[in-house]
């Protein structure tokens, strides 16, 4: 069994998202911590970039912070190899293919197996094109993560029928960010993802209040929250660590009652 699929063995999974070097690696790699201590089932890292098109204010904001304090993706694989050192928490890259395909896939692969990264999700990266790279990833057991998002339609028994690791449901259209309302039909979404895959689906987008996430877990495997962390980060900066941790529990306790 696969770090990923560990994730979801043992209930309804949280799954928490941090920019990379934002402010500082030495940071990133505390809150981490302070994320799995507050029992975080998963990590996701977002490997600055400077078009982060999928992102809403609160993460391009977060890419800009990190590349101006130097983080870069080979400082980030140092960071997870350092991480590795004290958990075996599953560790997926949110990261956008340009920045892969300049690295070269094979040595990008290779690196993510070396640093112990199990997993890339790649937004701009269409089901139509994922081959290019997922046969290269999977031969040094790193997972391309696939997408649903509501304009998916036709295409959700496709796209899940191929998935690898778990599957990454958008809960809305438009980019990331704290929302007050989830109003997708998501029940049917996950309808069609369990008739073709037995992969563990996760919603993400816009999940930020303990309520917010029970629901979701409720109708999925698990929750994603990437903006609400990144806000914190943003509001306490190098003091965000006790913060984090808080919010994380009171986010994985309320997942662990859906």
């Amino acid at each position: 069994m696969s770090r990923i699929e560990k994730a979801f063995d043992h209930g309804k999974a949280f799954i928490g998202f941090v920019t990379g070097g934002d402010p500082t690696l030495e940071k990133s790699e505390e809150f981490i911590m302070e994320m799995v201590r507050g029992g975080a089932d998963l990590i996701e890292i977002g490997i600055p970039f400077s078009d982060p098109i999928a992102e809403g204010p609160v993460i391009q904001d977060a890419n800009i912070r990190a590349l101006a304090n130097g983080a870069t993706t080979d400082k980030l694989f140092d960071m997870v190899a350092s991480i590795r050192k004290k958990t075996d928490i599953p560790i997926v890259f949110l990261t956008y293919l340009n920045p892969v395909f300049k690295y070269g896939y094979e040595t990008f692969s290779q690196k993510c197996q070396e640093a112990g990264v199990d997993g890339l999700i790649i937004p701009d990266l269409p089901f139509e094109e994922k081959q290019e790279l997922a046969p290269i990833a999977k031969a040094y057991d790193v997972d391309v993560i696939s997408l649903i998002a509501p304009t998916s339609k036709d295409r959700i028994t496709k796209i899940a029928a191929d998935a690898a690791g778990f599957i990454y449901v958008v809960s809305s259209m438009g980019v990331t960010g704290v929302r007050s309302e989830i109003q997708t039909d998501l029940d049917s979404i996950l309808k069609l993802i369990r008739e073709a895959s037995d992969r563990p689906a996760a919603i993400g987008f816009g999940i930020s209040t303990p309520k917010q996430a029970k629901e979701m877990a409720g109708i999925a495997d698990g929750a994603i929250v990437g903006s609400a962390i990144v806000k914190i980060v943003e509001k306490y900066g190098d003091a965000a660590g006790p913060h984090i941790y808080e919010y994380v529990k009171s986010m994985k306790d309320a997942v662990m009652e859906a």
